[in-house]
């Protein structure tokens, strides 16, 4: 099996610049150790960046909309996107009046329909990036949709200083956005599989999934630190990050231990092969084509898989939850005239300590 631990040279392009360039630098390659601290640093920063640039809209609201008087769910047909509503008409475009056509009395419907239209597309793009996470490199997938995240939260964050007020653009910058940020959770979590054995992974994946609530501490602090200057800047920064965070997700992150010619003296697939060799077991469960292993697996084929449904009704019903206090409850917070935007950052902050 000593051959199966040498890395072919028609394989070597895959390894990461910036892994290459750590590996200059030590003049010796990179132990498996090394390559799995390297995995989880950068996929949990990655993911952070996007729950940052996420969380900002929750904070922003209450800058767009300061004084609704309507806080209730209007149907699309009643309402008017393409003129500032009449109570708007004659308020400034600065922070403190709100922002057309957001600052009038259907704004809440409004910032409402911008967040049913983002996780619409985000769910709908969860079920495509699972499949194209399958078929592409992870490490250039992961690039693209933290890059593209990071350019359409500017883009909504631009529209303060191009004083753009036409719904229809912040309702389109946003369903983009939200396709792009789809392709973070499947990605992050198919590459930290492929590092962490199942013995492990339950410790490393609870540490790990930390980078939910970090994430969205941090934007949470970005955004309300910048709102003074501008909400545009509540946007664009955010987005700036996760576009670096890309750059360094495509130079350092490693996407499989075979990418990189990284293995154990003893991992799983040769412990399961011996212990399947003393049983007198002639065709082993984990071949040496690895062709099995590559197949993407179906969407119904997915729900069949034991646990797949019931984790996932529960997921259901905890986003329902976790989402409802991640987008509404600091823009209800605020709107009771406490204090603002200092209690709109406290109660956000304890909701995800």
């Amino acid at each position: 099996m000593g051959s199966q631990h040498e890395l072919p040279a028609d394989r070597s392009y895959s390894k990461p610049l910036g892994i290459r360039f750590l590996e200059y630098i030590k003049k010796a390659k990179l132990s498996y150790e090394s390559h799995q601290a390297i995995v989880l640093i950068v996929t949990f920063f990655a993911y952070a960046s996007y729950h940052a640039t996420r969380k900002t809209t929750s904070i922003v609201k209450s800058a767009l909309d300061p004084q609704s008087s309507d806080l209730g769910l209007k149907f699309p047909w009643r309402i008017t996107y393409l003129s500032a509503p009449a109570e708007s008409k004659g308020l400034s475009w600065v922070l403190g009046d709100g922002w057309a056509p957001f600052n009038g009395s259907d704004g809440t419907a409004l910032l409402g329909q911008l967040d049913v239209a983002f996780l619409s597309v985000y769910a709908l793009g969860m079920y495509f990036s699972g499949h194209m996470g399958d078929r592409m490199n992870l490490r250039i997938f992961l690039t693209v949709g933290m890059v593209g995240t990071g350019l359409f939260t500017s883009l909504f964050g631009a529209g303060y200083w191009a004083k753009i007020h036409s719904f229809y653009y912040y309702l389109i910058v946003q369903m983009i956005a939200g396709l792009f940020q789809s392709t973070g959770w499947p990605s992050v979590v198919a590459v930290v599989g492929k590092w962490f054995g199942k013995k492990k992974r339950g410790l490393i994946m609870g540490i790990w999934n930390a980078h939910t609530s970090v994430g969205n501490i941090t934007g949470s602090l970005i955004a309300s630190a910048l709102l003074s200057y501008g909400w545009g800047w509540s946007f664009v920064v955010p987005g700036l990050l996760i576009a670096f965070m890309g750059l360094v997700v495509f130079f350092f992150l490693p996407v499989s231990p075979e990418s990189v010619g990284a293995y154990r003296e003893e991992d799983e697939v040769d412990s399961l092969r011996k212990s399947e060799e003393e049983e007198g077991v002639t065709e082993p469960l984990l071949g040496s084509n690895t062709e099995l292993n590559e197949k993407a697996v179906g969407f119904i084929e997915a729900w069949k898989i034991p646990g797949v449904a019931p984790f996932a009704f529960c997921l259901f019903f905890a986003k329902l939850v976790a989402y409802t206090f991640l987008y509404w409850l600091p823009y209800y917070i605020s709107h009771t005239g406490i204090l603002r935007y200092f209690l709109l950052l406290c109660i956000s902050l304890l909701i995800h300590f």
